[in-house]
This record gives structure tokens, C-alpha cells and sequence, in this order.
């Protein structure tokens, strides 16, 4: 009983899964900042286009009813 307490407290962290974890944060700040870039870009081709309002007003119908 004492090795196995011993076993389950005394263990530090698993390297592997302290170094994966840096690489999944790492990777999660390089989604978020590429997603920002992708942001300004999408408004600027927005504010770029010129759409008359009686455009945007149109509604679609599905193809298929």
C-alpha cells in the first residue's frame, strides 16, 4: 500500500506531456494570431466592395423546395 501512495504522490510531471502541452499553446497563439490576419483581411475586401442596397435586400429561395 505504501508504494503505491508513494508511486501516485512522488510522481513529478511526465516531460512528455509538459513539452506537448507547451507545443498545443504554441500552436493555439499561432491559430489565434493567423485568424486575426485572416479577420483584417476579410473587412478589408469587405470595405472594398460596393453593393447597391436594393442588392443586399434580395433574398434567395432554396433551389429546392
Amino acid at each position: 500500500m505504501a508504494k503505491a501512495l508513494l508511486g501516485h504522490v512522488g510522481v513529478g510531471t511526465d516531460l512528455r506531456l509538459a513539452a506537448e502541452v507547451r507545443r498545443l499553446r504554441a500552436r493555439v497563439l499561432e491559430l489565434e494570431d493567423e485568424l486575426g490576419r485572416v479577420k483584417a483581411a476579410n473587412d478589408a475586401l469587405v470595405a472594398a466592395v460596393h453593393v447597391e442596397d436594393d442588392i443586399r435586400m434580395i433574398t434567395q429561395a432554396p433551389a429546392l423546395t
